[in-house]
């Protein structure tokens, strides 16, 4: 039986007790997967690749004819694959800000993609807890309707309720920034530079808590401001539980909002581990 404490006179010497439990050596508890890529493949399949200099509609009809006369019809000439990502694997846990770096084409926008259910795997398995959320530099919005409208809309589309935007609007539109210059939230979209339309998905598509947010570039046309602002929303959605992935060619933003990196070369996944040692590699393989 352990020990008792008891009260003692003030300046008494106390007896030796036994020391309580130490519970601060309890064990960590187990990180929860979100998202798991399995041995992934992504290819894409190019087709009028090799038409010895005809236009594109008339490489198009020559298959045409072909498969009507029964011929050429699965492996058809004209057809050349590319092998967008290789054998990639990893496992992405809640509370992670994972960043995903890499050369032009080393699929880092394929790989987002996939995971977000938009692009098939040829091989391997994607297997994902919750509903991930792609916010891309081409994310869409209404070009023809008002930023109001498209706060609106894009609120409802993630799933929020009406009183939800409601609450959230004045809110999305101030960390937009849009306002700053003029009442642009009551113009149309096609009214906005690339920036402030840039700000403005961010700011929409943040404004919820999502179970996985992949986010490709979609802060590369902000200012730094707002890349910094940014960045402090995606440290909250982290803290809230979520998984946030970012594919960006600023360096500095993956240092500064990063835990982890993934860095894909080639479509092959070169190296996962914590941001310092994998972009020290990866700065190192491009100052070549």
């Amino acid at each position: 039986m352990a020990d008792t404490l008891t009260k003692t006179d003030p300046g008494a010497v106390a007896a030796p007790t036994k020391s309580a439990p130490d519970t601060a050596a309890a064990p960590a508890p187990t990180p929860i997967p979100t998202v798991i890529a399995d041995q992934v493949d992504i290819v894409y399949r190019v087709h009028g690749a090799a038409t010895s200099g005809r236009g594109a509609a008339t490489a198009a009809l020559g298959r045409i004819l072909r498969r009507r006369k029964g011929g050429d019809d699965g492996a058809e000439r004209g057809v050349r694959t590319v092998h967008a990502v290789r054998n990639v694997s990893f496992t992405a846990y809640r509370g992670e800000a994972i960043g995903l770096i890499g050369t032009n084409g080393s699929g880092k926008s394929t790989l987002l993609k996939a995971v977000a259910g938009l692009l098939p795997v040829e091989r391997g398995h994607i297997y994902t807890d919750g509903q991930p959320s792609l916010l891309g530099v081409n994310a869409a919005l209404m070009n023809d309707l008002t930023g109001e409208r498209n706060v609106h809309l894009g609120g409802l589309a993630m799933g929020m309720s009406r009183e939800q935007v409601r609450e959230r609007y004045e809110e999305i539109v101030d960390f937009s920034g849009i306002n700053d210059k003029g009442d642009f939230i009551s113009l149309p979209m096609r009214t906005y530079s690339s920036g402030m339309a840039a700000r403005l998905r961010f700011s929409i598509g943040s404004a919820k808590d999502h179970d996985v947010l992949l986010i490709d570039e979609a802060l590369a046309t902000g200012d730094r401001s707002f890349q910094k602002r940014s960045e402090a929303r995606i440290r909250e959605l982290r803290a809230r539980a979520g998984t946030v992935f970012l594919v960006s060619h600023n360096n500095k933003s993956i240092r500064d909002t990063c835990d982890r990196v993934l860095w894909l070369e080639r479509g092959e996944l070169r190296m996962d581990g914590p941001t310092a040692e994998v972009m020290r590699e990866y700065e190192r393989f491009t100052a070549r």
